[in-house]
């Protein structure tokens, strides 16, 4: 495994086992992952919501079972933040998306399974483009899992924002009549599964940032002084853990902008 690029903060999130356990409820609002019984994986999520991401993917990877979820979200976090090569961030995602496949196999009911491999070719489809990924037939793909992500768990606010994105862009990229008829995306779904995530998860920076990127791709300009007023609230977020601060370091670019 190539040397990964360090977490943008070191030594700004010092969790220990004791202290991830006190928050884990709060950290994990987003995607409802359990808090884990196998040491060896509760200390690789450690490094994960310190910003190791490397040592986090590694340590999960070794631990393997639920490891696998923490390697693969490690992994997507670190990809989409912090890789600033194109391969290498498409290759990651890949890499992601293909062991999250294995765990459905092994563990059919596991949300996260599912939301990963969603999520990871969500983005991979995304860097090379969202119309040659449509193509491809990644969209298919990608909505069938985050829609069974939800179906084992309904209260995956993650799992709504990524869906909800899915159906903004489709139509974004395509328009309307044939996201509707091709790929079964439609506008007010895409709404009404964004405002579900904040719902769910209230203080969540990227639920906010998709919402308002969401909002503009879905209903234009008009839209786009509340879509604003979403990312400022997302700039001023209180960031609890490495990947949270990653989402609000994000909200204050795109403001800057």
């Amino acid at each position: 495994m190539a040397k990964w690029n360090p977490f943008t903060h070191p030594g700004a999130y010092a969790f220990d086992t004791a202290s991830l356990t006190q928050n884990w409820a709060r950290l994990h609002q987003g995607d409802c992952e359990p808090l884990p019984t196998d040491a060896a994986v509760l200390k690789a999520w450690v490094l994960f919501h310190n910003g190791e991401f490397q040592k986090a993917a590694e340590a999960g990877l070794k631990a393997g079972g639920d490891g696998i979820t923490v390697a693969n979200k490690a992994t997507c976090i670190y990809a989409n933040y912090l890789e600033n090569k194109e391969k290498s961030k498409l290759d990651l995602f890949l890499e992601a998306a293909q062991r999250a496949e294995a765990q459905q196999a092994a563990d059919p009911k596991n949300p996260n399974a599912w939301y990963w491999q969603a999520y990871a070719l969500g983005r991979y489809g995304q860097g090379i483009s969202v119309a040659k990924a449509l193509a491809q037939g990644l969209g298919s793909k990608v909505k069938t899992a985050l829609e069974q992500t939800l179906q084992l768990a309904p209260r995956h606010a993650d799992a709504h924002i990524a869906l909800a994105a899915f159906h903004a862009e489709v139509i974004d990229k395509v328009g309307s009549l044939i996201g509707s008829m091709t790929y079964g995306a439609r506008k007010d779904t895409g709404l009404t599964l964004f405002r579900e995530a904040l719902k769910l998860n209230p203080g969540s920076a990227i639920a906010m940032t998709e919402y308002a990127n969401g909002m503009v791709m879905l209903e234009g300009d008009k839209r786009m002084k509340e879509a604003t007023r979403l990312y400022e609230q997302a700039a001023a977020c209180e960031a609890l853990d490495a990947m949270e601060r990653l989402d609000v370091d994000m909200a204050r670019v795109e403001l800057q902008d």
